[in-house]
């Protein structure tokens, strides 16, 4: 079979990567080895060493990105898939999960308040102008949240009152495409971690408490059907786009888990913030996926994982 060599690539986050190494090792499973990757000179079509890289910080660094795509054409199985998180965004993601049939806030996606850099009005004939504003406000109502249709950390998130705290709002966006989505007033909210086989790990959190105390939830909800139904999506959606190692969030308004934020593919994963039993459930089963990833990796061949909307193109279709 020959060595497997597990890799994590992470920033400045201290307590995970080395948590996570030392649960690999410490397993002492035959021919599979945890590291922190290690990178020198970055030459064109090199190989790669590692069969597993767990990716923590590639969204921050763009030099780390390619270097994961050039492993990834060399087989490595790159955690997670380079290539797609490139490409993904968050409005694309609530489009797929409407046709997943997975509960989402009403969304609408708006062009930005500024130009792109050398356009002009006629690089946007295909826009209608002026915007139908009515439907749009008759579709999503107030209060809603404005925010851009790609990346994350709660940056440049608004709440919006009304049209005219909208379009004040929407000045300050510059060039950033932003969507406006409606207000989901919810009795429960969830984060669930979602790694590779379907392991699913569901956990009350409250996003309005002080970031160290998200997890702290004095009455957490324990309705099965709600808990079910959560795990479910959690499933469909982490398949449809492909992702091995993510979070999904779910207001529930009504008993119905609606999907808020489900592109977290480098997700929180530090003691100080989850707290003892979240941190000890996602190294362990981070730890497991690895290895078991590194044992089925065939060297040479494409070893990443591609969501169900992009691999199904490619199942042959019988003909009837």
């Amino acid at each position: 079979m020959g060595n497997k060599l597990i890799g994590i690539l992470h920033g400045r986050e201290d307590t995970f990567p080395g948590a996570f190494v030392d649960k690999v090792n410490e397993k002492k499973i035959k021919n599979v080895h945890a590291e922190p990757v290690t990178i020198d000179v970055l030459q064109q079509s090199d190989p790669s060493p590692y069969a597993v890289i767990i990716d923590r910080i590639s969204q921050d660094v763009p030099f780390y990105r390619s270097y994961l795509k050039n492993a990834a054409l060399h087989g490595t199985a790159v955690i997670n898939n380079p290539f797609w998180w490139s490409a993904d965004e968050k409005f694309f993601n609530n489009c797929l999960a409407v046709q997943l049939g997975v509960p989402v806030p009403n969304t609408v996606l708006l062009p930005s308040h500024e130009r792109p850099d050398d356009t002009s009005e006629q690089s946007f004939r295909n826009l209608k102008y002026p915007t139908d504003w009515n439907r749009i406000f008759e579709y999503i109502k107030f209060p809603a949240y404005m925010k851009p249709f790609a990346g994350g950390g709660w940056k440049n998130v608004y709440k919006v009152s009304d049209p005219d705290d909208l379009w004040k709002k929407h000045a300050e966006t510059g060039q950033l495409v932003m969507m406006l989505q409606e207000e989901i007033v919810f009795e429960h909210y969830f984060r669930c971690y979602y790694l590779y086989g379907d392991r699913v790990h569901i956990m009350p959190y409250e996003p309005r408490n002080p970031h160290h105390l998200r997890y702290v939830v004095e009455e957490p909800c324990k309705d099965k059907k709600i808990l079910e139904k959560v795990k479910k999506y959690t499933i469909a959606l982490c398949r449809g786009l492909g992702y091995d190692f993510n979070t999904v969030e779910f207001a529930v308004r009504d008993g119905i888990p609606y999907a808020i934020d489900f592109c977290n593919p480098a997700p929180d994963a530090d003691y100080n913030s989850v707290g003892e039993n979240n941190f000890q459930w996602i190294v362990e089963n981070a730890a497991q996926m690895a290895i078991e990833r590194a044992l089925i990796h065939k060297k040479g061949q494409m070893n990443l994982t591609w969501g169900n909307f992009i691999s199904d193109i490619f199942t042959p279709v019988k003909a009837k």
